[in-house]
């Protein structure tokens, strides 16, 4: 099996449903960490996940405060960690807790936690592409039984 999914996307719009797409592989207490340098589209694929989930407000990056909770079900937890200086702040957020109870954590700049929290996460990296709007998705999975549910978004 690969270790990885690519995809590619043509627009914000394919990077939202794409995003709608692995909101559908999910599960509670899942940890997704969204990689790329800035503008790659981290927060346009979390809108698609929102969309998914049927949230209709804004979804913006949550730079300053940190995290934003939606209340989803299963809750949606988003965070950004950006302005993290110090892993002893991941534990700050309170994201560990809420995956205990059953939330869904999306994490942009998730490369700058990667491990902080102890627990297996889905990696979502996007690149940029060659004009404007095309997008490289890449993700990946480090277990078994996520790289199976990751495995499903090709079909």
């Amino acid at each position: 099996m690969p270790a990885a999914l690519t995809v590619q996307s043509s627009s914000a719009a394919d990077t939202r449903a794409f995003g709608a797409r692995l909101a559908g592989v999910l599960n509670r207490g899942d940890l997704v960490l969204l990689c790329g340098e800035l503008g790659a589209g981290k927060t346009t694929l979390v809108q698609g996940i929102g969309e998914a989930y049927g949230i209709q407000e804004a979804m913006t990056s949550p730079t300053f405060v940190l995290v934003h909770t939606y209340g989803t079900d299963p809750v949606l937890a988003h965070a950004d960690a950006w302005r993290i200086t110090n892993l002893s702040e991941v534990l700050d957020l309170g994201l560990d807790e809420l995956l205990d109870d059953g939330a869904i954590g999306l994490v942009e700049w998730g490369d700058r936690i990667a491990g902080a929290l102890g627990r297996e996460a889905v990696v979502v990296r996007i690149t940029a592409g060659p004009d404007d709007e095309s997008r490289t998705i890449t993700v990946s999975a480090p277990s078994e039984a996520l790289l199976q549910r990751v495995e499903a978004l090709a079909r």
